[in-house]
């Protein structure tokens, strides 16, 4: 008998707000009826001691799942953290980048869904988070910032999410501009420069394409953009419903394949 289970594997960090934010969104994920009873686990690839990615597969399976459906909460494709997980799970041959990583201990099936990169439910978050700085839509610039790559691969996978979300964010915000910046390689200064020079009279706004606040957030990205003018609130991805609205529909676009495939 096959018995369905959802493991979230997000990074993980010693804050602790951090980390409460992430189990919350995955505590307000409302599963489909066919999953109504299905054990669902929170796992960070590192720094939550006894809730790491093994302790979530050891605790699915002790509870009899045969098919975990895997939600990596990350930002990207880009991100060399999905490479070497989805290794690590099985689910490729070989990871892109050496990794310090070790094969997990799997004894069932492992589905695993796709990260955010340019989900329309994103788009619609980071508009609403830009709600409070916005004054006149039509008349700002908006600068969607992530953390970027700068490995062979792994960049251009960034380049193409982050290009499709600002133009989503353009079109759902009516901004006059959406422009992508990575913070590796370092973008920030030569794209606001650029700016200044081509729409003058556009009034800056900066979105984080951050999960939580952290040293990115509070420190790199106001130090890069030091000397500009910009609205900038800090406001990550968390919280917001907008999160587990989207691993909500994951979890049912993976079942729907796992169903298909048929017994």
């Amino acid at each position: 008998m096959r018995k369905l289970g959802v493991l979230v594997i997000s990074h993980g960090s010693r804050n602790l707000q951090w980390v409460q934010l992430v189990r919350d969104a995955v505590a307000d994920v409302v599963m489909p009826v066919d999953l109504a009873d299905a054990p669902v686990e929170c796992s960070f690839l590192e720094l939550v001691e006894g809730c790491l990615i093994q302790d979530g597969i050891d605790r699915l399976e002790q509870s009899g799942v045969t098919d975990m459906i895997v939600i990596p909460l990350f930002v990207s494709s880009g991100s060399t953290h999905i490479d070497e997980i989805s290794w690590a799970l099985g689910t490729k041959d070989e990871p892109d980048l050496e990794t310090d990583l070790q094969r997990f201990r799997i004894t069932g099936n492992v589905h695993l869904c796709d990260p955010i990169d340019d989900d329309p439910e994103i788009a619609q978050l980071l508009v609403d988070k830009l709600l409070p700085l916005s004054e006149a839509p039509e008349r700002e610039l908006v600068l969607l910032v992530g953390h970027g790559s700068k490995e062979k691969g792994f960049h251009g996978r960034w380049r193409q999410g982050l290009k499709s979300l600002a133009q989503q964010v353009q079109a759902i915000g009516g901004y006059a501009e959406v422009e992508t910046v990575m913070l590796l390689p370092n973008q920030a200064s030569c794209k606001a420069k650029a700016w200044t020079k081509r729409r003058p009279e556009l009034e800056v706004l900066i979105a984080p394409l951050f999960l939580s606040a952290g040293y990115f957030t509070t420190k790199v990205i106001p130090e890069r953009f030091e000397g500009f003018t910009y609205r900038y609130s800090g406001e990550t991805l968390l919280p917001s419903p907008h999160i587990s609205r989207w691993m909500e529909r994951r979890i049912k676009l993976m079942l729907h394949t796992i169903m298909g495939d048929g017994d």
